[in-house]
């Protein structure tokens, strides 16, 4: 396959142009429906007058469909973009990203989605498909699954769809998360995922960051206990990785913890724990919920987050080797293989 794509892109590099294009169409429209014509136009950044003609000849194909609410793809069209996905890797290189980026971090399974999450929220959808897609390859009944919060994670609850298996999974958020936009806490999230699989759910109604003397009181509360214990007994857990400064700043944390993060030049927060490029732990919040100790052989660890943005903090992160799966997007796949040629 990628001695046939070598030779069509010498020979007929506008052809392999106009599939990608069209790739992106299908693709966006799959994400998207039912959406207009104009909507896609700017999703897309192209004129209303270059996608007209590319949807009549994608109607004509058989590939969409048009009804007053929008266009959406056709059965055919499904099948075809499904199909066309694996070609598409190879084309746009992301299958050789993929390779680089397991080798580099070591990791076994890279999965690598085409475009920049910093720039576009159809591609944190992608990953979000990504991981749904990853989720229900290695699911088992009874499953429970544990969450955390944020944009990224949004994204893979709006991508949910049900399974036979997931309805007998339960989803837990696994940290606590008041005090968040409501839509980003892991409570929202794992309730939503739940909602979307058919599954069942169990929330933790608790601050994210807590003093000392309130950690104590409360993981001493029989409720807390047992959600604790239900959390820690995981065997899937799906969680993102922010930006050390970007994190600190939206929990509203004290300007000395900033600064700190700054002067040890922090690029990564998970689970509570910000870490420098080497993956030394600068700082430590103390949260109720899964630790960074938790993330034990036992679990499988999905970590999903991209935009270039995000590379230092992926690169920075993964150095504790808890994941078992990274899915992230070619922007920030580019930049880390970039920086570590440097």
């Amino acid at each position: 396959m990628r001695v046939l794509l070598e030779l069509q892109r010498k020979l007929l590099p506008d052809m392999l142009d106009v599939m990608a294009k069209r790739f992106r169409i299908l693709q966006s429209i799959r994400l998207m429906e039912p959406i207009g014509r104009r909507n896609l136009a700017s999703s897309l950044e192209i004129s209303e007058r270059v996608l007209r003609s590319e949807v009549e000849f994608l109607k004509d194909q058989g590939l969409i469909q048009i009804s007053p609410a929008g266009m959406s793809l056709s059965e055919e069209g499904k099948t075809t973009l499904f199909q066309l996905e694996d070609v598409m890797k190879d084309l746009l290189g992301l299958r050789t990203l993929e390779e680089q980026l397991s080798k580099q971090l070591q990791i076994e399974n890279v999965i690598v989605v085409a475009g920049d999450s910093d720039q576009y929220d159809w591609v944190k959808k992608e990953m979000g498909r990504a991981c749904v897609n990853r989720l229900k390859q290695h699911l088992t009944p009874k499953n429970v699954i544990a969450v955390t919060g944020g944009t990224t994670m949004a994204s893979i609850a709006e991508m949910m769809t049900p399974d036979p298996v997931l309805h007998e999974a339960m989803f837990v958020p696994a940290r606590g998360g008041l005090g968040e936009q409501v839509e980003n806490q892991a409570n929202t999230i794992s309730a939503e995922m739940a909602r979307r699989a058919g599954a069942s759910y169990r929330l933790m109604h608790v601050p994210d960051l807590l003093s000392e003397e309130t950690y104590a009181s409360l993981v001493a509360e029989p409720s807390i206990k047992e959600i604790l214990s239900i959390i820690r007994s995981s065997c899937i857990v799906i969680h993102g990785i922010g930006d050390a400064t970007t994190m600190a700043k939206r929990r509203g944390s004290p300007e000395a913890l900033v600064e700190k993060l700054k002067k040890h030049h922090a690029v990564a927060e998970a689970f509570g724990y910000y870490f420098d490029q080497t993956g030394n732990i600068i700082h430590r919040e103390r949260t109720i919920g899964l630790q960074l100790e938790d993330l034990t052989k036992s679990k499988y660890v999905i970590a999903v987050a991209g935009g270039a943005s995000k590379a230092d903090a992926i690169a920075a992160y993964v150095k504790h080797r808890t994941s078992h799966v990274l899915i992230t997007d070619e922007a920030a796949a580019k930049k880390i293989v970039e920086n570590s040629r440097e």
